[in-house]
């Protein structure tokens, strides 16, 4: 009997004193804290990517419209330029084309060549986008969407 006590004696001593088990409970414990921190790193990177496509396909559109008094009144070319350049990004719109016309001294305008006798006509384009994002991961508490929206505004002299 004396000879059990000493082998169950050594036994709990053997087993207090290991730490084969340790790194697989600090593994158990942080893996999901880890699994969050990436999955919220990648939900925020395709949020950014994607507000950044949306601005950039705005300024797009802006660019080709200020070519000349021609490509500014196209809008649906304006409208071609700014979708074709946020192809990357499925569901974005252009959801505004505007022009604005003013003559360089202050005074009115309607963009026809005689309403700035003593100056030049500046004509503003203005494009305006959007795209709708589902999220990988429905969080609670957090929207089920996010709208992300572009503008660009750009003036040019004709």
């Amino acid at each position: 009997m004396r000879i059990g006590k000493i082998t169950l004696r050594k036994l709990m001593r053997a087993l207090k004193s290991r730490d084969e088990g340790g790194a697989l409970v600090e593994t158990a414990l942080t893996a999901p804290v880890l699994a969050v921190l990436i999955l919220g790193s990648v939900e925020f990177a395709r949020v950014a990517y994607a507000a950044i496509e949306v601005t950039n396909a705005a300024r797009s559109g802006v660019s080709y419209g200020a070519q000349s008094g021609l490509t500014a009144s196209d809008t649906a070319g304006i409208t071609w330029a700014a979708t074709h350049d946020g192809v990357n990004v499925p569901g974005m719109s252009v959801t505004g084309v505007s022009l604005a016309y003013i003559c360089s001294d202050g005074s009115a305008s309607t963009g026809a060549p005689s309403d700035c006798p003593n100056s030049h006509i500046e004509e503003t384009v203005t494009v305006q986008t959007q795209v709708r994002m589902n999220p990988l991961v429905h969080v609670p508490g957090l929207p089920a969407t996010y709208t992300l929206y572009g503008s660009a505004v750009q003036k040019c002299m004709q």
